[in-house]
């Protein structure tokens, strides 16, 4: 697939001496659902903002859909839907207006058939008068969804759009998701809820102290750094690992009273045999646990690694 965004050596200094992002490589293709991970502070709202043209980055460049976000700022702009983390719309006007005018913004014409249908998709049709001052904060931040697509862009970017919603409003939000990529839509996300990129995501990046740790498949990436681990609970405690079962790499825990066997992802286990070793040995067990590793512990360990 073809890349709709294009980012090339793009870093960010302050004044202050801060690297809010060090220079930065990345390619998104269209139609993918590409998830941004990192801790707090480590510069993913910093790039959406620069893609996004409200932020100034310090050096490099990005292009959207072909147009470069500096020197054909209005036509980048327009291929571009944002849904930031904080709410920033007028209060004292109505959700209709609200997406309305920022479909105006972009030169769009009027097409109430399709704005209908994006409060109808974000279950606001009940609220299309309402003034926002009046709204919830589940409610506030489904006008932001529907304000940042009023426009169909083909590029749409989520901040933490999840961050302190209701479990429904996130169901809403990634049934959306599903139908605009779909329809060809490309989604950049950033979350908190690892499990959310688990399951959506096409592809990972993780970003940490303002660098790009790693760009990966989703499905390599917990092949490759992924872990299973069976945690076998033993009738009678062990001093020490017999030596006929070293080629298993086993380890000793809870005071031996467990016997842990972990594989990488990219290794075959070997628990039949190795179970058949134990009663040659007559280590005899109680129960055992499996444990397949989330992507939540492949980010912590990258992260926590660096």
């Amino acid at each position: 697939m073809p890349a709709i965004i294009s980012i090339a050596n793009l870093a960010k200094s302050y004044a202050s001496g801060v690297h809010a992002l060090k220079p930065i490589d990345l390619e998104i293709e269209k139609g993918e659902i590409f998830a941004l991970l990192g801790p707090n502070g480590a510069g993913k709202t910093t790039l959406i903002n620069i893609i996004c043209g409200i932020v100034t980055a310090s050096s490099g460049s990005v292009t959207a859909d072909g147009h470069d976000i500096v020197r054909d700022y209005r036509a980048a702009r327009a291929k571009i839907g944002l849904v930031p983390q904080e709410l920033t719309t007028d209060a004292f006007e109505t959700v209709w207006a609200t997406i309305t005018f920022s479909r105006g913004l972009f030169g769009r014409p009027p097409n109430p058939a399709y704005l209908t249908g994006l409060l109808h998709d974000l279950s606001l049709s009940d609220k299309r008068d309402a003034k926002i001052m009046t709204l919830s904060g589940g409610m506030k931040r489904r006008v932001m969804i529907a304000k940042a697509l009023s426009h169909e862009p083909e590029i749409l970017f989520l901040d933490e759009p999840t961050a302190g919603v209701d479990v429904e409003l996130r169901r809403d939000m990634w049934n959306l998701v599903r139908r605009l990529r779909e329809g060809g839509v490309t989604i950049i996300l950033t979350t908190h809820y690892i499990e959310e990129a688990e399951e959506m995501a096409d592809r990972i990046g993780v970003i940490n102290k303002g660098a790009l740790v790693l760009v990966e498949e989703k499905k390599a990436l917990m092949r490759k750094l992924g872990k299973r681990q069976v945690t076998l609970h033993l009738a009678n405690p062990l001093r020490a690992i017999p030596a006929e079962f070293a080629p298993w790499r086993l380890e000793l825990k809870s005071a031996g009273r467990d016997l842990v066997y972990t594989v990488n992802g990219g290794e075959n286990m070997d628990i039949a045999r190795l179970l058949d070793q134990m009663s040659r040995s007559s280590v005899a067990i109680t129960d055992l646990q499996t444990h397949q590793s989330s992507l939540e512990d492949i980010f912590v360990s990258l992260v926590s690694n660096r």
